[in-house]
């Protein structure tokens, strides 16, 4: 008994030395895809309860109006920090696929909308704090994050996702503008922005495309009330409101005609914005031709134009203020 025990021992302890030997194993490769890692973000942000008047304070915070208040600001950011830190962490990934699906058309789900809103204003509000603290370079760092996560929230996406991702680019365009004025950043600082800006549209996402996107969903909405036993009812349950009083259901010449219409407004969104507006002057003439249902499910090209031209400004207002003595 005791030989086999000796040899059990023995047996033992030459399997763990080859265990402790042997190379360990490599991690699976990371994702290159950065929506996971915002998803991820997403799922640890913290929503601490605030008043009214602490509502007000990061609205007016975030949008500059404004100054850093460590004191009732800095506890809601110290509960999100991983979360502002997992987001940064995303936008050094080259990639961003959403994961829409585009055959549901209107019914595509966008539920990551109202917290990638949040977080953006929460990554901006970071930026502040590590200015009012001294650390230029994080906050630069921390809004040119912001940007890049702007331009992953409008990939692949239609024209609401192009409307989200300005509403989180423009608060970090506005903020840099603000502190190249104050003499706040270096010169090597000034280099890396205007660096980081020359790589962005003019405009900061491509417009024509998430008009094309919209075009699609459009399509498919057409489709379904052409074939529907009931449009009217279907057109309700599509749109959340009552199909237009007299109208009937599209036939495939109106859904060529709008198909027609909505190409030839993705190529004038490629335009620059005040070219672009005389030529939509024309285009919404020529979409009240079209019949009402078609009408009703168009986006308003006008106000589309005037988005690309609030970014259009603001990118060089801040490469201006980047080049000022």
């Amino acid at each position: 008994m005791k030989l086999k025990h000796k040899m059990f021992v023995a047996s033992v302890l030459t399997l763990m030395g080859a265990l402790v030997a042997r190379p360990q194993g490599k991690y699976p490769l990371e994702t290159r895809n950065a929506a996971l890692r915002y998803w991820m973000a997403f799922a640890e942000m913290q929503d601490p309860s605030v008043d009214k008047m602490t509502q007000d304070l990061l609205e007016k915070t975030a949008s500059g109006v404004a100054a850093w208040d460590e004191s009732r600001l800095g506890p809601i950011l110290d509960a999100n920090r991983p979360a502002i830190q997992a987001m940064q962490r995303a936008t050094k990934l080259p990639d961003c696929d959403w994961g829409l699906e585009y055959d549901r058309g209107p019914r595509a789900s966008i539920a990551y909308a109202p917290r990638s809103r949040v977080l953006a204003r929460l990554n901006v509000l970071e930026g502040m704090r590590e200015m009012a603290n001294g650390n230029s370079q994080a906050a630069v760092d921390t809004w040119l994050a912001g940007i890049r996560f702007s331009e992953h929230l409008a990939n692949g996406g239609s024209l609401v996702f192009a409307l989200i991702a300005k509403s989180a680019l423009l608060p970090n365009l506005h903020v840099l503008t603000i502190e190249a004025r104050r003499g706040h950043l270096s010169d090597s600082q000034k280099k890396q922005i205007s660096v980081r800006l020359k790589e962005m549209r003019d405009d900061g996402f491509n417009w024509g495309i998430a008009w094309e996107l919209e075009e699609l969903g459009g399509e498919q909405l057409l489709a379904e009330l052409g074939a529907a036993k009931n449009p009217g009812t279907a057109y309700e349950m599509l749109m959340g409101e009552r199909m237009p009083s007299g109208a009937s259901a599209p036939g495939a010449e109106d859904v060529r005609k709008y198909r027609e219409y909505m190409k030839a407004v993705s190529a004038v969104l490629n335009l620059p914005p005040d070219t672009a507006k005389m030529r939509l002057s024309v285009f919404e003439m020529r979409k009240r031709t079209l019949p009402e249902v078609v009408q009703s499910i168009i986006p308003h090209a006008q106000k589309e134009n005037d988005a690309r031209a609030e970014i259009f400004a603001a990118r060089k207002e801040l490469l201006e203020a980047l080049s000022a003595d």
